[in-house]
């Protein structure tokens, strides 16, 4: 005969015991529960970071709120000690003082046309670009992204006059196309969107649209435009910051008849006495349609920096 089988507990074994050297918590310590995790946690900051972040925010904001002070006062105002930190009354009345000095406003056309012909290009083609070194397999591939990663090493100096040679053949000194068309492709915005579409656009998508029958451009404006739209934001910002702020190179290729921003900027305050508060205003109207660009960009950007830090 078989031995009897003992029937089955359904209590659930007692937890461990402490340690028996454990001391006892402190009276008003909250004490974590056994085998709780940190995980999906939402962490809160405490008094120090936000006023680090307090302060880091007012170091940030000083100079363009000096810039509105600066701008609105005279320039005997700015030459006091110590320096009068309220906005003054003269903000219009050096405006005007800009506008008769320098043809601002059509400066700031050939930098909307300039920094916006160089973002829309650079875009589209490192979008393209990064795309090919992602998800395209070719011969040579990583060669040629070597060597694009390279040219980032070489100065940009050293190519200006064989630059301004070539312009010169072409015909092109002070016009707009010679400060358009070297800015369209930048060895950053390749790696950028490179970088960006081996984390952010999967395999299986492009797979499963090769099985569908389309074609490499169908996949590229239906697939890969959508998904990199925020990367393509924060590479659009960037570079129309730089195309906007850019001197060194517009100021050799255009004149005081063709001038972008920075150019005709530095016709301003002319004088045995430089008025910095004109210069100021001046500075403070060419800073305007970048903070525009901006506000309009901010949110692509933010979403594209924290989809960029996630690997997906």
């Amino acid at each position: 005969m078989t031995a009897p089988i003992a029937p089955a507990t359904t209590s659930a074994s007692p937890a461990p015991a402490d340690p028996p050297n454990t001391p006892p918590a402190p009276a008003g310590t909250r004490v974590p529960r056994r085998g709780s995790s940190r995980a999906g946690r939402t962490l809160h900051a405490g008094p120090l970071a936000y006023g680090i972040l307090i302060v880091a925010v007012l170091f940030s904001a000083f100079p363009f709120y000096w810039t509105i002070v600066a701008a609105s006062r005279s320039n005997a105002d700015l030459a006091k000690v110590p320096p009068t930190l309220l906005p003054g009354p003269n903000l219009i009345r050096n405006f005007e003082a800009v506008l008769e000095e320098a043809d601002i406003g059509k400066a700031l056309l050939n930098s909307l046309i300039v920094s916006g012909s160089i973002t829309l290009g650079t875009v589209l083609c490192c979008t393209l670009a990064g795309f090919a070194f992602a998800k395209l397999r070719f011969r040579g591939r990583g060669a040629l992204l070597a060597i694009t990663i390279g040219t980032m090493m070489i100065p940009p100096q050293l190519g200006v006059i064989p630059l301004f040679m070539l312009i010169a053949e072409l015909g092109w000194v002070n016009q707009l196309q010679a400060v358009i068309l070297p800015g369209l492709v930048s060895a950053f915005g390749v790696f950028f969107m490179r970088q960006y579409l081996v984390q952010s656009l999967p395999d299986e998508l492009i797979e499963a649209a090769r099985v569908d029958g389309a074609s490499t451009a169908r996949i590229f404006w239906s697939i890969v435009v959508p998904i990199a739209r925020p990367g393509m934001a924060v590479l659009g910002l960037l570079t129309f910051m730089a195309a906007w702020n850019d001197f060194f190179w517009p100021v050799i290729a255009l004149t005081s008849s063709e001038p972008t921003v920075q150019v005709a900027l530095r016709q301003l305050g002319g004088g045995y006495v430089h008025d910095q508060s004109v210069i100021m205003a001046g500075t403070l109207l060419g800073t305007l349609p970048v903070l525009l660009v901006f506000g309009l960009l901010g949110r692509q950007i933010v979403g594209g920096i924290m989809q960029g830090a996630v690997k997906g």
